[in-house]
């Protein structure tokens, strides 16, 4: 049964009056470099809260302990909790560990779902997706080197994945890998199947450095080395030959997650642009507000704000009323939309504040560290726009 507007608003109203006063103030720590195992504590505190709350794992469905928000509800929500660093994270609700919870409701067996979903779904482990590879092109999945032979009852994984998100003290990886290299069908060559991290053969190499920050623990991108890494067949996530649609069943609702959290940075990051245009004197009684540029990006930003929220919620709501396939052209229209205005947002921001943007002293330095990548994970910018361009073509080749 969906939750009513009155429920929703109540629950959105909740969540936005914890961060503001049980998060947000307690920002300034977290800014520098995200150290997540130092700061731990402090998080397990904030999330143990939530739950007293009831409000841990908003995006999971009743059935499995959550809220059953709608996707258009859960954009909301996420707008909300992205405008602190950790915000997603103590609500239970941030990636990669949503998806993996979604792939399991969806494709998991009663064992996966006892042994990898509950403890997941209740926070106690973390998980991590382990896809893109260094020598290969990320944004074409077909392409892949990390293979897993069936020997018996067992897969024996060899490979070398990179940017496989949150690696370090995950308890699994839900690793794509290619299962029958020889199938004439190239969408039915890989699958998904859960690797737990302890196995031998799983070897965590690095977390990489990315624009000078290399992270830990969930916050962080690592490289892992598969090498005889063997894992039972009854790990396979649906069925052997299924890791690509698995893929993009995860990935359309995904996009609307990645973009509401954008949009929720977005609203943090023209906070602090207005309020250092008001604040900031250049002259004797002048300030940045006084200047036409300054004013100019204000309204660029405000606008191109709300065009993307608009565009982000009648995405969900096509999802929510007919399943992502029959929202293809506007998944990827947000994608690469929103994250060129989050870029966009954010430079102004930045040059705002002037120096001072680009120090760790405020939280800019940080985003923009961050989600630079917003323009290349989950597809890069150029695949969507040349899928979507194909997608309204066909309609006129007709």
């Amino acid at each position: 049964m969906a939750i009513s507007d009155k429920d929703f608003q109540d629950i959105k109203d909740r969540i936005a009056k914890f961060v503001q006063q049980e998060l947000l103030g307690n920002e300034k720590q977290f800014q520098a470099k995200h150290t997540f195992a130092d700061h731990l504590p402090y998080l397990e505190e904030k999330r143990n809260q939530v739950r007293e709350m009831g409000l841990f794992t908003p995006q999971i469905p009743k059935e499995y302990g959550g809220l059953g928000l709608s996707l258009h509800q859960l954009g909301q929500i996420y707008e909300i909790l992205a405008s602190t660093f950790y915000g997603l994270y103590v609500f239970n609700c941030q990636a990669p560990d949503a998806g993996n919870m979604e792939i399991l409701m969806d494709h998991g067996t009663d064992y996966q779902k006892e042994t990898f979903l509950k403890p997941l779904i209740a926070g106690k482990i973390r998980s991590c997706f382990s896809m893109t590879e260094p020598e290969f092109a990320g944004s074409n999945p077909l392409m892949m080197g990390t293979i897993a032979k069936k020997e018996g009852s067992n897969y024996i994984i060899n490979g070398h994945k990179w940017f496989t998100s949150s690696a370090e003290g995950a308890n699994f990886a839900i690793a794509m890998v290619v299962t029958d290299p020889d199938n004439p069908n190239p969408y039915l060559r890989a699958s998904q199947i859960i690797v737990p991290t302890d196995t031998e053969g799983f070897n965590f190499i690095r977390n990489i450095s990315v624009m000078g920050d290399e992270g830990d623990g969930w916050n962080a991108h690592a490289e892992i080395r598969y090498e005889n890494c063997t894992v039972p067949e009854e790990n396979v996530l649906g069925t052997p030959g299924a890791g690509f649609k698995i893929a993009q069943d995860r990935l359309g609702p995904g996009r609307i997650h990645h973009c509401m959290r954008w949009i929720g940075e977005c609203e943090r990051a023209f906070d602090m642009m207005c309020e250092r245009a008001v604040s900031r004197e250049i002259a004797p009684g002048k300030t940045l507000a006084s200047k036409q540029t300054i004013q100019n990006w204000i309204a660029d930003s405000r606008a191109e704000i709300n065009a993307s929220r608009l565009m982000v919620l009648d995405a969900a709501s096509k999802i929510d009323k007919s399943g992502a396939a029959s929202a293809k052209i506007e998944i990827s229209t947000i994608k690469f939309f929103v994250a060129q205005v989050l870029q966009n947002v954010l430079d102004r921001a930045v040059q705002t504040h002037g120096a001072l943007g680009m120090t760790d002293d405020t939280f800019l330095a940080s985003l923009w560290r961050h989600e630079r990548s917003a323009r290349i994970y989950d597809g890069a910018d150029e695949v969507h726009r040349s899928r979507v361009a194909r997608e309204i073509l066909k309609e006129y080749s007709k």
